[in-house]
């Protein structure tokens, strides 16, 4: 019999789910008949109990990168989920929270190439993981670019010759990437000179669904998460995966989560806000929102931090003329700011229940994040939830469903690509 995660409480107000609950069969089935299917981009499903099998592995070859070089930081390069997914892990398991050791770059001007380099000091004491599917990324080719030659020209004006200089540099780079060599540059690249390892952007799994991904786990182990940890992390998502292809709705609460924001949009509420408390949700607002936008496909939502933003977007919020629905994800505070934090959570929660449709996910914590349990399972239910918003509006209108799923593809943004290219740019060109 399945049990609910025990990591992550959420209760509804304002939404009947027994409106629902005769399709509930009919959702999962079309979710489990594509779950871990070639070319339905829903591999992700299954890849937290894949990784598992291969966290010796991975914890091996962080170690050999650091002795390779010495490095104390790992740079991070790429765009998208390849840098959003691992900013919002770092953040929510508390690491890298001084920024002392993992940086990002997914820039192409030259202030933040300056203020990145700035941030490095000497570019030879970082190691630098790119990241790109197919690793001809415009954004992350041009910064791997200028980096490599900057590692060359400091080891030359460190006596080293020219081919000496480039196999030292060599030692900095690792590539996450197709394991296929004809299908990724990035991967010709890293061969060819020699780099550490073997790290993959999974087939099927896109890149805001790749928190459990290589790129991902990589950087949580060389920022410090324990293996004890990691396996918790694991297995806390892959739960959900089972929690969450299961047709008994009280256990399945990223089906709720997705019948919450269609039973939304099915009632005409166009706008929603999704806000997350504390520090630790900074970078998992980014996720967030490219979750959105690039699976919901729409900007209507609004993902954000408070108090931050509480203030100035009350307004907005309790003024009677606009309809919206709410999720408030909150740390259970076990701290010495517990009181004030929970009356705080308690004026939002009773304020949005009487606006409208509400929904609250309390996390468990543990330190300066939340617990590997919490983590892991929080993130896999926004995947899930997401995906299921699709199915339930399509099935509740009787729209005929795509054999892939719009929400788990991204066939727009190649309008802006397409620009780039016919030598438009040219990565890593140096501007007289």
């Amino acid at each position: 019999m399945l049990t609910k995660n025990s990591s992550v409480k959420t209760t509804f107000s304002g939404v009947d789910f027994s409106k629902y609950s005769s399709k509930t069969s009919e959702f999962v089935k079309e979710f489990s008949k594509r779950a871990n299917q070639k070319g339905h981009f829903l591999n992700w499903v299954n890849l937290p109990q894949e990784q598992l099998k291969r966290l010796d592995d991975l914890y091996a070859m962080v170690e050999s990168f650091k002795k390779q070089t010495g490095a104390k930081k790992l740079s991070v390069m790429g765009i998208g989920g390849s840098k959003h997914t691992v900013e919002h892990m770092l953040g929510i398991n508390g690491l890298n929270v001084s920024h002392d050791s993992v940086e990002f770059y997914s820039d192409v001007d030259s202030i933040s190439l300056e203020r990145f380099l700035y941030r490095l000091g000497d570019v030879t004491k970082s190691n630098f993981m790119i990241a790109s599917k197919s690793g001809s990324t415009f954004e992350t080719k041009d910064g791997f670019l200028r980096v490599q030659q900057m590692l060359i020209d400091a080891y030359k004006a460190k006596g080293q010759s020219e081919e000496e200089a480039k196999k030292s540099a060599a030692k900095h780079f690792i590539a996450v990437t197709d394991a296929n060599s004809e299908k990724s540059e990035l991967r010709r690249t890293s061969i060819s000179e020699g780099w550490i390892g073997d790290l993959y952007i999974h087939d099927d799994v896109g890149g805001r669904f790749s928190a459990f991904d290589d790129h991902a786990l990589f950087t949580l182990i060389w920022a410090g998460l324990s293996k004890e940890d990691m396996t918790k992390l694991l297995n806390a998502a892959q739960e959900v995966s089972s929690l969450s292809l299961s047709d008994d709705l009280e256990v399945n609460d990223a089906l709720k989560e997705g019948i919450f924001w269609a039973d939304a949009k099915l009632n005409g509420i166009e706008a929603s806000v999704h806000q997350y408390m504390g520090s630790m949700f900074e970078n998992t607002v980014y996720w967030h929102a490219q979750m959105q936008n690039e699976s919901v496909k729409d900007t209507l939502k609004q993902v954000a931090k408070v108090p931050d933003a509480m203030h100035h977007s009350a307004e907005a919020h309790f003024n009677p003329a606009n309809k919206l629905v709410f999720a408030l994800t909150v740390p259970v505070d076990n701290g010495v700011c517990k009181e004030n934090a929970d009356a705080y959570i308690g004026a939002l929660t009773k304020s949005y229940e009487i606006t409208g449709a509400f929904f609250r996910e309390d996390v468990e914590t543990s330190k300066m994040g939340l617990t590997p349990e919490a983590a892991g399972a929080m993130t896999q239910l926004r995947a899930f939830a997401t995906v299921y918003q699709e199915i339930v509006e399509a099935v509740m209108t009787g729209k005929e469903l795509p054999e892939v799923l719009d929400s788990v593809l991204q066939p727009h943004v190649e309008f802006y690509k397409k620009n780039l290219k016919g030598g438009v740019v040219v990565p890593g060109r140096i501007s007289k």
